[in-house]
């Protein structure tokens, strides 16, 4: 799945056990990096396999991880040429007094522009679009002018500007860690944890650009090398009872959770029914897990494998028209008592995913509108409908 930022917090077992979190992560060996995604995919999708070694970490199925990730060189290199500083300028940092390349390689964020730099840089760039932007004050105008766009960037409005190191560090905003959401289970995976990362690139100005940390570890991490990690806990997204049945929704890598769910009811001898709605773009190069999932389907721990690719065919289908698409079946699984779990895009597809869950209770249920939202925010009171979105 792609990254989500900020720490969900620790497990009151885990926080006794490991010192570990993001100021003090646990340097971690990366035990395997594999390529998920086929070779005609428009995406890059890799399955790492992280060792906890002796960190004492311990996690559950639903938690995700947190990766402390160290910036591109070349970026770096880019900054200071822009700087028109030495490399190797000492600055005082959190960290203490360490080079400019240190600070900005380890310390500072240079992959997305924080508000305060382009702030400064507007003042004397002139840039009439970036100043409408920040004038109309709307969030989403921002982000969408902010999109695609790194510290260099926003640098060269104005290539005048001439900031010195410690001023310029002031208006960045520390390097942030990013949290993945676990793909393996403890039981069956023990001493590892496993994710499931989309690698962002793309090219824009005719420069390569890459997502901060799925780069770094598709790229920088080699196997064999440590990366900074701890757990990122997540008490809100958890397997029921082993009896009972889940209906899990998890496109693209909304689908690491799940594989988790399914390891970890397999490893246990879990009898509740499995449901797994999985869907990408085409079926040869983007079934992430196949194998494994055909496996369970045909072994009978997953009761029932829903797929939808959306460009194998003229018209786009989505895991919202397969849910719709057995409405029945799943409208009868949420009256036996299964719980509902979504992990993926809010913005779009949890948003379409939600809409199709109401009118799939409305439809099967015989319930008015006002009547299935009812009965939607009962599951959700009851902690039946679980989202774990970003």
């Amino acid at each position: 799945m792609d990254a989500r930022t900020g720490d969900l917090g620790a497990t009151k077992t885990a926080s006794k056990r490991s010192p570990w979190n993001r100021k003090n992560p646990y340097r971690a060996q990366v035990l395997s990096n594999r390529l998920l995604s086929g070779p005609d995919s428009a995406k890059e999708v890799r399955h790492f396999a992280i060792g906890l070694g002796d960190s004492g970490i311990t996690y559950e199925a639903g938690d995700g991880f947190g990766i402390k990730p160290v910036n591109d060189a070349a970026l770096v290199s880019a900054v200071i040429a822009r700087l028109g500083v030495p490399a190797d300028v000492p600055v005082h940092t959190k960290s203490g007094e360490i080079t400019l390349t240190q600070a900005l390689t380890t310390d500072y964020e240079i992959g997305i522009p924080s508000v305060d730099l382009i702030e400064a840089v507007a003042e004397t760039a002139g840039n009439a679009e970036l100043d409408h932007v920040l004038q109309n004050g709307d969030r989403a105008s921002f982000d969408a002018w902010t999109w695609g766009r790194d510290v260099v960037d926003v640098l060269d409005l104005d290539p005048s500007l001439a900031l010195d190191p410690a001023e310029f560090l002031g208006l960045l905003r520390p390097l942030q860690h990013r949290v993945y959401s676990i793909s393996s289970s403890p039981t069956a995976h023990e001493g590892t944890v496993h994710l499931t990362v989309s690698t962002v690139r793309y090219r824009s100005a005719e420069r390569d650009r890459g997502g901060v940390c799925s780069t770094y570890l598709a790229d920088r991490v080699g196997e064999a090398q440590e990366a900074g990690v701890f757990l990122s806990a997540n008490k809100s997204f958890r397997l029921p009872s082993d009896d009972t049945p889940i209906i899990m929704i998890g496109p693209g890598t909304g689908v690491a959770p799940f594989r988790a769910f399914l390891h970890e009811r397999r490893a246990r001898g879990a009898t509740g029914k499995n449901w797994l709605f999985f869907g990408d773009q085409h079926r040869s190069s983007d079934f992430l897990y196949e194998d494994e999932l055909v496996e369970f389907e045909r072994d009978g721990l997953l009761t029932r494998l829903d797929v939808a690719f959306s460009r194998d065919q003229h018209e786009k289908i989505y895991v919202q028209h397969r849910m719709r698409e057995a409405g029945a079946q799943l409208f009868d699984w949420l009256e036996s008592g299964a719980h509902l779990y979504v992990c993926g895009d809010a913005a779009r597809m949890a948003k379409s995913v939600d809409e199709a869950v109401h009118d799939i209770v409305a439809e099967h249920g015989g319930r008015s509108p006002d009547a299935a939202e009812d009965y939607v925010d009962e599951l959700k009171r009851s902690k039946r409908y679980l989202r774990d979105v970003y």
